[in-house]
């Protein structure tokens, strides 16, 4: 008798077709079904991995249903879609990895959120940065002090594309640097500001942002700067965060040294700011694919009954609603949001 865990994988466009690799890779999981509402996508990614005939290939959620031993569904469809779709999971009970954002609306996320838990029904998100090697060792590095009194960080977000038609570039972009600076200072922002520029779909409604600057504030003062632009051909994923004896410096571009320590600081001779004990640290990490920890671990959360502290549901409901605040900053012209946290 298998112990594997038996899931289907909703949705195989561009990210969902990595979801589908890893789970076909994992030795705890085996793939029971494939849902797509494009039978082009599914007869492609049939050959492409050579699935075996009893793998289920479907356009209909409702044949998912009469898997009797299905216990797991991993969702990478539209945003707009996860509501309705994470929550009918959770009713036939299954548990669920859904791709980012949960949904969009914090109401929405809260609820679904009580509902897994209700269920007794593990909910994790796919905040994929959360599990790079990068992120855990800068994590590791700020939580040892290494960088001093913290005092900003900055994020610079940019590419030519792709351009989306369903969100703007805040929605689209943001949660990747919102989730890394959370996660390193174990904290959430308490206000956040944000001002952008159309130029794209001034037509849409709403009119969609190419361009977005966003500042958060935490509870300490520090506060993070984010830049991001989809109409931009420098193409940048980079982030640091600075202190009194440093910065900290993740530069996914640079893929044989993704992580840096800058050490420096000042020493004051007379009323001279003089810098000293500079020096340039290539931080060591793991090798690993993030999407794979990020599939393990669900899969181990399922095994263990026990919910990811890195990427719970919770943790997915708290960004969308920073995001929800972001924009309402955006539509009033930058105007400071507080948030309150329960």
């Amino acid at each position: 008798m298998s112990n594997k865990i038996n899931i289907a994988v909703i949705g195989v466009g561009r990210w969902g077709v990595h979801l589908l690799r890893n789970f076909l890779e994992n030795p705890h999981a085996s793939v029971v079904a494939v849902l797509d509402p494009s039978l082009e996508r599914l007869t492609a990614v049939k050959q492409q991995f050579n699935l075996d005939e009893n793998v289920l290939l479907t356009t209909k959620w409702q044949e998912l249903k009469q898997i009797p031993e299905l216990s797991a569904v991993a969702i990478a469809t539209p945003a707009i879609t996860h509501y309705s779709l994470i929550k009918d999971a959770l009713k036939q009970g299954y548990h669920v990895l859904a791709e980012k954002p949960l949904t969009l609306d914090p109401a929405e996320c809260r609820e679904l959120c009580f509902f897994a838990e209700s269920q007794n029904r593990q909910l994790m998100v796919d905040h994929t940065y959360l599990f790079h090697p990068a992120v855990e060792g800068g994590q590791a590095i700020i939580n040892a002090g290494k960088l001093g009194d913290l005092r900003y960080g900055y994020a610079t977000r940019t590419h030519l594309g792709p351009v989306r038609q369903d969100v703007d570039a805040l929605w689209d972009l943001a949660i990747h640097d919102i989730a890394i600076f959370n996660n390193w200072l174990g904290q959430v922002p308490v206000k956040v500001q944000a001002t952008g520029t159309v130029w794209l779909q001034n037509e849409s409604s709403p009119a969609l942002a190419d361009l977005i600057w966003a500042t958060l504030t935490y509870p300490n003062g520090f506060q993070a700067y984010i830049h991001l632009c989809w109409l931009n051909p420098d193409k940048q994923r980079r982030l640091g965060v600075v202190g009194s004896l440093g910065s900290l410096i993740f530069d996914e571009m640079l893929k044989e040294t993704p992580l840096t320590l800058l050490h420096g600081q000042f020493e004051l001779l007379g009323d001279q700011f003089i810098p000293v004990k500079q020096k340039l640290e290539v931080v060591e990490i793991k090798t690993s694919e993030p999407l794979q920890e990020v599939c393990d671990r669900f899969l181990n959360c399922i095994i263990n009954n026990t919910s990811s502290k890195v990427s719970s549901g919770w943790v997915g409901a708290q960004l969308v609603e920073i995001l929800a605040a972001l924009t309402e900053s955006l539509k009033d012209n930058g105007k400071p949001v507080f948030i309150e946290w329960d």
